[in-house]
């Protein structure tokens, strides 16, 4: 696959054999945004791409819950062989804390954690790595964002004028960093009642897609909120897994649409267009 060139044009000689790394990311927790992360990981895999999901958020690592956590890293050859979960690789420090320890870290402490994420793990060749951010606009967004050029930001956000409110400084970050957004998704958009079909909006509806184009950014797709979405992620079993419910083909809908994105601004760069 050689030293590819991501969407911003730079060369990225810590994970020189993947093609596209895309930041999952959310002004304020509480909105899904890890489980968007996992289930797109899941969806674009489920596209025959190569995929790896690495959990940026030291401080709540939950990605090896939310993958199922059946195994562990090893080394091979100095480096960390990350395990593979229902066929996308993974790394977090989940894997290296006491289970209910505190992580107390400064920035210079984050800032290595994620050059080790990325220059000592065994990525290999991957069509995307997916990157599950804190929320927030913090220290390990920052170390990120200049550590590594990303291919672009996706931004996650509930119907909810307030977290609507606190997803745009996120895109403000990004844009500040030069991170191309590649659009906004709406978690927990509705309530589907799985005996009758009948449609809640608990948190309102449609805000996400209405605020992504008064910005000017893609809307992503919409998530429902179902019980089998909590249930199957507490299991470790991604609802992505099964694409033939309503869940399922949402998220494959939002993979879609962000391997569109990435494309679209590979494209760019290839023309020899300046992203901002």
């Amino acid at each position: 696959m050689g030293n590819p060139i991501n969407a911003q044009g730079a060369r990225s000689p810590l994970i020189p054999h993947v093609k596209s790394t895309v930041a999952v990311a959310s002004g304020k927790g509480g909105v899904g945004k890890s489980t968007v992360a996992a289930n797109l990981a899941i969806a674009l895999s489920s596209t025959g791409a190569q995929v790896g999901l690495m959990d940026t958020d030291v401080y709540g690592p939950s990605v090896p819950m939310l993958m199922g956590g059946n195994n562990v890293p090893h080394v091979v050859e100095g480096k960390l062989e990350p395990p593979v979960e229902y066929g996308v690789k993974i790394i977090s420090m989940a894997y290296f804390l006491p289970k209910d320890e505190a992580v107390i870290w400064r920035g210079p402490m984050l800032h290595k954690t994620i050059q080790q994420f990325l220059g000592e793990v065994r990525w290999g060749a991957l069509d995307y790595l997916i990157m599950d951010l804190p929320p927030g606009t913090g220290d390990i967004q920052l170390s990120l964002s200049q550590t590594i050029p990303l291919s672009g930001a996706v931004i996650v956000s509930t119907p909810q004028d307030l977290a609507l409110t606190v997803a745009s400084k996120a895109i403000a970050m990004f844009q500040k960093l030069n991170v191309p957004i590649l659009g906004v998704v709406e978690n927990m958009s509705y309530y589907l009642c799985p005996k009758c079909g009948h449609r809640e909006e608990i948190f309102g509806h449609g805000g996400a897609r209405a605020a992504a184009e008064k910005l000017g950014f893609p809307f992503l797709g919409e998530i429902p909120l179902d019980v089998n979405v909590r249930v199957q992620s507490d299991c470790g079993k991604p609802v992505a897994l099964d694409g033939s419910t309503p869940y399922g083909k949402a998220f494959q809908e939002v993979a879609n649409a962000v391997a569109k994105q990435v494309d679209a601004a590979g494209s760019k760069v290839d023309e020899g267009i300046q992203i901002e």
